[in-house]
Protein backbone atom coordinates (compact mmCIF):
# COMPACT_ATOMS: atom_id res chain seq x y z
CA UNK A 1 0.00 0.00 0.00
CA UNK A 2 1.09 3.41 -0.70
CA UNK A 3 1.96 5.60 1.45
CA UNK A 4 2.04 8.96 -0.45
CA UNK A 5 -1.87 9.74 -0.43
CA UNK A 6 -1.98 10.39 3.42
CA UNK A 7 -1.17 13.83 3.33
CA UNK A 8 -3.77 14.54 1.15
CA UNK A 9 -6.64 12.40 2.32
CA UNK A 10 -6.43 13.92 5.69
CA UNK A 11 -6.95 17.50 7.12
CA UNK A 12 -8.86 18.79 10.12
CA UNK A 13 -12.38 18.86 8.75
CA UNK A 14 -11.74 14.77 9.10
CA UNK A 15 -9.59 14.18 12.03
CA UNK A 16 -10.76 13.62 15.55
CA UNK A 17 -9.11 14.38 18.55
CA UNK A 18 -6.87 11.08 20.14
CA UNK A 19 -4.65 10.35 22.85
CA UNK A 20 -1.50 11.12 22.19
CA UNK A 21 0.75 8.81 20.86
CA UNK A 22 4.25 8.44 19.70
CA UNK A 23 3.79 6.33 16.94
CA UNK A 24 0.96 6.60 14.72
CA UNK A 25 1.02 9.41 11.82
CA UNK A 26 -2.86 10.14 11.76
CA UNK A 27 -5.84 10.10 13.80
CA UNK A 28 -8.51 8.01 12.68
CA UNK A 29 -11.05 9.85 10.15
CA UNK A 30 -14.03 10.87 12.20
CA UNK A 31 -16.72 9.27 9.27
CA UNK A 32 -15.27 5.85 10.72
CA UNK A 33 -16.49 6.57 14.43
CA UNK A 34 -19.53 8.55 13.07
CA UNK A 35 -20.17 4.80 11.47
CA UNK A 36 -19.60 2.82 14.56
CA UNK A 37 -22.78 3.03 16.73
CA UNK A 38 -24.85 1.70 13.44
CA UNK A 39 -22.54 -1.16 13.18
CA UNK A 40 -22.14 -1.90 16.76
CA UNK A 41 -22.35 -6.07 16.59
CA UNK A 42 -20.03 -6.07 14.21
CA UNK A 43 -17.65 -3.81 16.24
CA UNK A 44 -18.22 -6.11 19.33
CA UNK A 45 -17.65 -8.93 16.87
CA UNK A 46 -14.14 -8.12 15.23
CA UNK A 47 -13.05 -6.61 18.43
CA UNK A 48 -13.06 -10.32 20.08
CA UNK A 49 -11.50 -11.85 16.88
CA UNK A 50 -8.93 -8.71 17.52
CA UNK A 51 -8.11 -9.93 20.95
CA UNK A 52 -7.88 -13.84 19.74
CA UNK A 53 -5.69 -12.23 17.21
CA UNK A 54 -3.68 -10.24 19.78
CA UNK A 55 -2.44 -13.01 21.78
CA UNK A 56 -1.85 -15.44 19.35
CA UNK A 57 0.50 -12.85 17.68
CA UNK A 58 2.58 -12.99 21.03
CA UNK A 59 2.63 -16.84 21.48
CA UNK A 60 3.98 -17.09 18.05
CA UNK A 61 6.82 -14.26 18.89
CA UNK A 62 7.47 -16.46 21.75
CA UNK A 63 8.44 -19.73 19.57
CA UNK A 64 9.83 -17.51 16.51
CA UNK A 65 12.57 -15.90 18.82
CA UNK A 66 12.52 -18.30 21.69
CA UNK A 67 16.35 -17.10 22.84
CA UNK A 68 15.30 -14.14 23.98
CA UNK A 69 13.84 -14.85 26.82
CA UNK A 70 12.68 -10.97 28.25
CA UNK A 71 10.73 -10.89 25.07
CA UNK A 72 9.51 -14.40 25.75
CA UNK A 73 8.31 -13.37 29.20
CA UNK A 74 7.18 -9.63 28.16
CA UNK A 75 4.91 -11.32 25.62
CA UNK A 76 3.48 -14.24 27.98
CA UNK A 77 1.81 -11.94 30.23
CA UNK A 78 0.80 -9.74 27.41
CA UNK A 79 -1.02 -12.77 25.76
CA UNK A 80 -2.77 -13.48 28.98
CA UNK A 81 -3.83 -10.20 29.12
CA UNK A 82 -5.41 -10.27 25.64
CA UNK A 83 -7.11 -13.49 26.26
CA UNK A 84 -8.84 -12.11 29.50
CA UNK A 85 -9.92 -9.11 27.38
CA UNK A 86 -11.08 -11.48 24.46
CA UNK A 87 -13.39 -13.40 27.26
CA UNK A 88 -14.70 -10.13 28.77
CA UNK A 89 -15.62 -9.00 24.63
CA UNK A 90 -17.42 -12.25 24.58
CA UNK A 91 -19.26 -12.18 28.08
CA UNK A 92 -20.06 -8.62 27.07
CA UNK A 93 -21.36 -9.77 23.83
CA UNK A 94 -23.58 -12.30 25.81
CA UNK A 95 -25.14 -9.93 28.07
CA UNK A 96 -26.11 -7.65 24.74
CA UNK A 97 -27.60 -10.05 23.28
CA UNK A 98 -24.79 -10.18 20.05
CA UNK A 99 -24.50 -13.35 18.29
CA UNK A 100 -20.03 -14.20 17.88
CA UNK A 101 -20.00 -15.63 14.40
CA UNK A 102 -17.12 -15.56 11.83
CA UNK A 103 -15.91 -12.05 9.94
CA UNK A 104 -13.65 -11.69 7.16
CA UNK A 105 -10.71 -9.91 7.98
CA UNK A 106 -10.10 -6.28 7.24
CA UNK A 107 -7.35 -5.86 4.73
CA UNK A 108 -5.71 -3.79 7.89
CA UNK A 109 -3.18 -6.56 8.94
CA UNK A 110 -2.49 -7.78 6.00
CA UNK A 111 -1.59 -4.67 4.80
CA UNK A 112 0.83 -4.58 7.41
CA UNK A 113 2.24 -7.78 7.12
CA UNK A 114 2.85 -7.01 3.71
CA UNK A 115 5.63 -4.42 4.15
CA UNK A 116 7.56 -6.60 7.13
CA UNK A 117 11.12 -7.27 5.83
CA UNK A 118 12.05 -10.75 5.14
CA UNK A 119 15.26 -11.24 6.68
CA UNK A 120 16.66 -11.03 9.97
CA UNK A 121 17.38 -8.56 12.45
CA UNK A 122 15.26 -6.37 10.16
CA UNK A 123 12.18 -8.72 10.28
CA UNK A 124 12.20 -8.68 13.98
CA UNK A 125 12.41 -4.81 13.90
CA UNK A 126 9.16 -4.68 12.08
CA UNK A 127 7.09 -7.04 13.87
CA UNK A 128 8.04 -5.53 16.92
CA UNK A 129 6.93 -2.04 15.45
CA UNK A 130 3.84 -3.21 13.76
CA UNK A 131 2.91 -4.76 16.92
CA UNK A 132 3.51 -0.70 18.29
CA UNK A 133 0.98 0.64 15.42
CA UNK A 134 -1.76 -2.26 15.79
CA UNK A 135 -1.74 -1.50 19.83
CA UNK A 136 -1.39 2.70 19.47
CA UNK A 137 -4.43 2.37 16.86
CA UNK A 138 -6.44 0.30 19.01
CA UNK A 139 -6.05 2.55 22.28
CA UNK A 140 -7.25 5.81 20.09
CA UNK A 141 -9.85 4.08 18.77
CA UNK A 142 -11.04 2.94 22.03
CA UNK A 143 -10.65 6.33 23.21
CA UNK A 144 -12.66 7.91 20.27
CA UNK A 145 -15.50 5.24 20.74
CA UNK A 146 -16.13 5.68 24.11
CA UNK A 147 -18.14 8.92 24.21
CA UNK A 148 -20.36 7.41 21.18
CA UNK A 149 -21.64 4.10 22.52
CA UNK A 150 -23.72 2.83 25.23
CA UNK A 151 -22.66 3.20 28.73
CA UNK A 152 -22.07 -0.54 29.18
CA UNK A 153 -19.59 -0.70 26.35
CA UNK A 154 -18.42 2.71 26.70
CA UNK A 155 -16.95 1.88 30.52
CA UNK A 156 -15.04 -1.36 29.11
CA UNK A 157 -13.23 0.56 26.62
CA UNK A 158 -12.32 3.33 28.97
CA UNK A 159 -10.91 0.40 30.85
CA UNK A 160 -9.34 -1.36 27.96
CA UNK A 161 -7.41 2.37 26.49
CA UNK A 162 -4.86 1.91 29.38
CA UNK A 163 -4.15 -1.67 28.40
CA UNK A 164 -3.56 -1.06 24.99
CA UNK A 165 -1.39 2.27 25.96
CA UNK A 166 1.07 -0.06 28.05
CA UNK A 167 1.33 -2.90 24.88
CA UNK A 168 1.91 -0.45 22.99
CA UNK A 169 4.75 1.16 24.79
CA UNK A 170 5.76 -2.55 25.45
CA UNK A 171 6.02 -3.42 21.56
CA UNK A 172 8.13 -0.15 21.52
CA UNK A 173 10.56 -0.76 23.72
CA UNK A 174 11.18 -4.66 22.98
CA UNK A 175 11.39 -2.77 19.15
CA UNK A 176 13.88 -0.19 20.25
CA UNK A 177 16.35 -2.82 22.46
CA UNK A 178 16.47 -5.22 19.25
CA UNK A 179 17.55 -1.99 17.31
CA UNK A 180 20.15 -1.12 19.56
CA UNK A 181 21.37 -4.26 19.97
CA UNK A 182 21.13 -4.74 15.86
CA UNK A 183 22.58 -1.36 15.24
CA UNK A 184 19.41 -0.12 13.46
CA UNK A 185 17.58 3.01 12.94
CA UNK A 186 13.90 1.90 14.95
CA UNK A 187 12.43 5.68 14.83
CA UNK A 188 12.98 5.89 10.81
CA UNK A 189 11.69 2.73 10.66
CA UNK A 190 8.62 3.48 12.27
CA UNK A 191 7.88 6.50 10.51
CA UNK A 192 7.82 4.39 7.43
CA UNK A 193 5.70 1.85 8.81
CA UNK A 194 3.23 4.59 10.33
CA UNK A 195 2.86 6.14 7.12
CA UNK A 196 1.44 2.72 5.63
CA UNK A 197 -0.79 1.92 8.68
CA UNK A 198 -2.01 5.36 8.05
CA UNK A 199 -2.86 4.63 4.61
CA UNK A 200 -5.02 1.29 5.89
CA UNK A 201 -6.72 3.69 8.22
CA UNK A 202 -7.83 6.65 6.50
CA UNK A 203 -8.46 4.52 2.92
CA UNK A 204 -12.21 4.23 2.40
CA UNK A 205 -13.21 1.00 3.34
CA UNK A 206 -16.71 -1.67 2.02
CA UNK A 207 -17.07 -3.29 5.24
CA UNK A 208 -16.83 -1.38 9.03
CA UNK A 209 -14.07 -3.34 10.60
CA UNK A 210 -12.33 -2.28 13.91
CA UNK A 211 -9.07 -1.38 11.96
CA UNK A 212 -11.01 -0.49 9.09
CA UNK A 213 -10.68 2.81 7.43
CA UNK A 214 -13.85 4.78 7.07
CA UNK A 215 -17.29 3.57 5.29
Amino acid sequence: MSSTSSGSSLGGAVAVASTASPVLAVPTPVAWFDAAPRHRDVLLVDHANCEKKAASTALALMFSYADDAPLGLALSRLAREELRHYEQVVRLMRELGVAYGRLAPSRYAAGLRRVIRGTEPARKLDLMLCGALIEARSCERFHGLAPRLEPRIAEFYRGLEAAESRHQGLYLDLARRHAREHGLDADSRLVELAAVEADLVTAPDREFRFHSGPP
